[in-house]
């Protein structure tokens, strides 16, 4: 009952959020809303302009990734409650609760955020439920789909070297990355991949700050009351942190791919070492389009699933989420001075993203045409390998990231169509 009632809860505030511009979680929409708020766009144009980014992702990406796992990814439900808290009337004023419109989608929107969320948690039950009764068992092979992505995912930081500081410096950093899992795999340490992961992170940041700003522009300067919107709106953010912290720390809510595969699997070491990567590697992206538009992010720089996953209880969690992400928020003057003075450490960051998207299309792909082959040995192969070339050529192509497992779970559903007809 608990879980039902955080998601309500989580889903609804997140939804509360995005309705007055606090907080949005798609990076793409964050952007326009300044466009909304200073009335160079229509609330519909708004509504409209987030169905369109962030529809595709949930149903592509983010229930895929979730349907795997009895942990959601976020991505499930806050893109969802972008659209929902937009949809909802409310006008752009510093005291909309005293305008009657404003006040009315407020609460509306996150009424239908809540029961949003509790569809979601509900409806991704009932299919794990249903895959477990049918006549082939392949649940316990969608959880192979996550095993390339677990072992790989310490090359990443080579790639984002190879990216920006050309090839041989890249395979140079993965020949290290390598040759310290071993030795730690050897020595017996705790978490081989994630001390490798580390140690190539550690490479990509000695790279990164050896360039400097030659410019005296600043960015924090070109956004003053922007940045005051969002430090008027610190007590609904840190609410936010606090529910998420809860979220993560109960199993319930995972911030990424990565991190939820490596906890469905009990790596609890390997996932904090994710969370704390991926959070590093989205601050420029998050700091600056929060910067820009005055609107922060719904989860945050990504610190408060750390946070969540380090806390021995519910309550540290609310506690120490809350705090995470208050700081986050506060701290963006400071990025954006840092990011001024090493040039390098943004561009960093923008080249992990990329290798890491680049290395999970690879590795999840890899992953479900395995779990795909122990479902049914050829055709598997056959067809997740056909339906990620075929994805290539559509008008409207699905994330690649999300197609893998998509095709996995369309072979599970073959397979027990075929043993039904027999």
């Amino acid at each position: 009952m608990f879980k039902y009632i955080l998601i309500f809860l989580t889903s609804a505030w997140a939804a509360m959020l995005a309705n007055r511009g606090i907080a949005i979680f798609n990076d793409a929409v964050r952007p326009i809303f300044p466009e909304y708020r200073e009335n160079r766009m229509t609330r519909l144009e708004l509504a409209a302009t987030t169905f369109g980014l962030s529809f595709g992702l949930v149903v592509g990406f983010g229930i895929p990734f979730s349907i795997m796992s009895p942990i959601i990814l976020i991505h499930s439900i806050f893109l969802g409650t972008d659209i929902i808290g937009t949809f909802f009337p409310g006008k752009p004023i510093k005291e909309w609760y005293k305008d009657k419109e404003s006040l009315t989608g407020f609460i509306l929107s996150g009424l239908v955020g809540g029961i949003y969320g509790l569809l979601i948690l509900i409806g991704l039950g009932g299919f794990v439920k249903l895959i477990k009764m049918l006549p082939v068992n392949i649940f316990d092979s969608l959880g192979s789909l996550g095993d390339p992505v677990i072992y790989a995912f310490a090359a990443f930081p080579a790639v984002a070297i190879a990216f920006e500081y050309g090839f041989k410096n890249g395979l140079f950093s993965l020949a290290i990355i390598t040759l310290v899992r071993q030795i730690s795999e050897k020595l017996k340490l705790a978490s081989p991949d994630g001390i490798a992961l580390m140690f190539g992170l550690l490479i990509l940041l000695i790279y990164a700050i050896k360039r400097k700003s030659e410019t005296n522009v600043s960015t924090a300067s070109l956004f003053g009351e922007r940045i005051q919107n969002i430090k008027r709106n610190l007590p609904y953010i840190g609410i936010m942190g606090a529910l998420y912290g809860i979220g993560v720390n109960i199993g319930l809510l995972m911030e990424g791919p990565q991190s939820l595969l490596a906890m469905s699997k009990g790596l609890k070491t390997e996932a904090i070492g994710i969370t704390i990567t991926r959070a590093l590697s989205f601050i420029p992206l998050k700091g600056t389009t929060s910067l820009a538009s005055g609107t922060f992010v719904t989860d945050g720089f990504g610190f408060v699933a750390t946070a969540g996953l380090l806390a021995p209880n519910v309550i540290i969690a609310a506690i120490l989420g809350a705090i995470v992400m208050v700081l986050e928020a506060s701290s963006l003057l400071l990025f954006a001075n840092i990011f001024d003075k090493y040039p390098g450490i943004r561009s960093a960051a923008d080249n992990i993203r990329d290798a890491m998207t680049k290395l999970l299309e690879i590795a999840i792909i890899v992953g479900s045409m395995m779990a795909a082959n122990k479902m049914a040995p050829g055709m598997g192969y056959l067809v997740v390998a056909g339906l990620y070339l075929l994805n290539e050529t559509a008008k409207k192509p699905l994330v690649r990231m999300a197609v893998g497992p998509i095709g996995a779970i369309i072979v599970g559903v073959i397979v027990n169509l075929l043993a039904i007809i027999k």
